[in-house]
């Protein structure tokens, strides 16, 4: 991404209600972050290399929070950022409970990401001992969703 456009998109951030944007094209990923009326940009280069010009420097450092510890099983992650839901249909029965039993490639839940529906399936024989991620909630990419015993 040139610098032109990584400047436009601070700049749009910063002069707009959004707090957050993140972008990600062939050469990498941008992340911009408004934190209290100022604009934090992380940029995470694709892993070819490449030859690019030096991302400009955050304006403040972004704290880290510390990660959660990891549930024990086997975790099923999100493989894409959307919308988690736990049903095919607002009314309809959700596809897995905790205790239920499932089989490997059996659809556990389904993430929306623009406008397409994407049923997620389930890595692993097993029983579901929890449900991480709230029904009608954004999800991130390696967000935990079940974990399977």
């Amino acid at each position: 991404m040139d610098l032109r456009k990584l400047k436009t998109l601070i700049d749009l951030v910063s002069e707009s209600n959004v707090s957050e944007l993140e972008i990600t094209e062939a050469e990498g990923k941008v992340r911009i972050v408004k934190s209290g009326g100022t604009v934090v940009q992380q940029f995470a280069p694709a892993p070819a290399p490449m030859a690019a010009a030096p991302a400009q420097p955050a304006a403040a450092p972004v704290a880290e929070l510390p990660a959660p510890a990891e549930p024990v099983g086997h975790v099923v992650k999100s493989p894409m950022v959307g919308t988690f839901y736990r049903a095919s249909s607002p009314g309809a029965k959700a596809f897995v409970e905790v205790g239920s039993q499932v089989k490997e490639g059996e659809t556990i839940c389904i993430i929306e990401a623009m406008k397409i529906l994407n049923e997620i399936e389930a890595d692993k024989a097993g029983t579901v001992t929890r449900i991480l991620g709230e029904n009608g909630q954004a999800v991130e990419y390696g967000q935990p969703l079940f974990v399977i015993e």
